[in-house]
């Protein structure tokens, strides 16, 4: 896999394509503006990587054709509801064959569908990839050490992969569990909503630690009833990227639970996809008949449907029964 292309622009996309250059890899990125294109090319992404200057080397473009050609390998880098829509421009220009490597962490609200499904309908000549992990935008790009894992149903494929994108200061561990992967990903950024209102709201550390205890419990559930494999949930895109944003206001969806505990203004925040992921994943749970009662408060508050307090009487009251129920 000797050329990356990356579709995105943003703190993600900028830092998985220094990631591809320092490993080697010849690399060409789509962005949206070409105010961006043209500042990544010259290392920098003002909006989105400040404080951070960066190596020459990516190829940037507005021209999505020009990106993808010739392209061994694509990084899906859009959020995660943005997702169809940049596909379907991108695929007339996909190269057959080529894996779409899935790099945002959502489920699609209006549809219930993971990533990797809706990438299989607007590219089915395309085997799909999910890379997810503890990783903050800023750590990769200052080529701080990351580790991550990447999921694909075949299993030499993600090893390709892993060692594509590898290099000193960035481990890519591999799977075939693609769909504990992308779960991992899309819950921890609800939880990591939830455990930030907690602290927002001054509950306590003690009230933090339960939180996010028992809301891993929901999120291996509900794993669970999608088929994933237990010890995915317990590694880097489950249990690990948990730890990471349920502990860090470099955190979009920690920092915006915090708000939302501190009763601040909401409106104009940087994307936290956990917002539009909550909805859906709490309706999700139900239909499974999947016990979910912090994932679905978090949905209603939210939805402004419940307050905090409310929330946090209603679970403190439910039933008491054995923890490992």
């Amino acid at each position: 896999m000797r050329q990356i292309a990356v579709l995105g622009g943003g703190a993600w996309g900028t830092a998985l394509a220094l990631t591809a250059l320092r490993a080697g890899r010849e690399v060409a990125l789509w962005a949206r503006e070409p105010d961006a294109a043209d500042a990544i090319g010259a290392g920098k992404n003002p909006r989105y990587l400040p404080d951070i200057s960066f190596e020459a080397g990516i190829a940037a473009s507005t021209d999505v054709a020009r990106s993808l050609a010739g392209a061994d390998a694509v990084l899906a880098v859009v959020p995660a509801q943005s997702l169809r829509a940049v596909l379907a421009q991108a695929a007339p220009h996909l190269p057959a064959g080529v894996p779409v490597v899935l790099c945002a962490k959502g489920i699609e609200s209006g549809s219930g569908k993971l990533l990797s499904e809706i990438a299989g309908e607007a590219c089915p000549g395309n085997p799909t990839a999910t890379l997810s992990g503890p990783s903050f935008a800023t750590d990769v790009a200052r080529g701080m050490p990351t580790a991550v894992v990447v999921a694909t149903q075949s299993e030499g494929m993600a090893a390709d992969l892993a060692a594509a994108l590898s290099s000193a200061a960035f481990r890519c561990y591999s799977t075939t569990d693609q769909t504990g992967v992308e779960i991992g990903g899309a819950l921890k950024n609800v939880l990591a909503i939830a455990a930030g209102a907690t602290l927002g709201a001054k509950l306590g550390a003690s009230a933090q630690a339960a939180l996010v205890t028992r809301g891993f419990v929901e999120l291996r559930r509900i794993g669970a009833a999608f088929g994933a494999q237990p010890e995915t949930l317990m590694g880097l895109s489950g249990l690990g990227d948990l730890l990471l944003t349920c502990a860090s206001a470099q955190s979009r969806n920690f920092a915006y639970g915090l708000a939302l505990g501190r009763g601040e203004a909401l409106a104009g925040r940087p994307l936290a996809e956990g917002v539009a992921t909550a909805g859906i994943a709490a309706r999700i749970a139900t239909e499974k008949g999947v016990e979910a009662p912090i994932i679905a408060a978090t949905a209603l508050i939210l939805a402004g449907k419940l307050t905090i307090a409310q929330a946090v009487e209603n679970l403190m009251s439910r039933p008491l029964k054995s923890e490992a129920d």
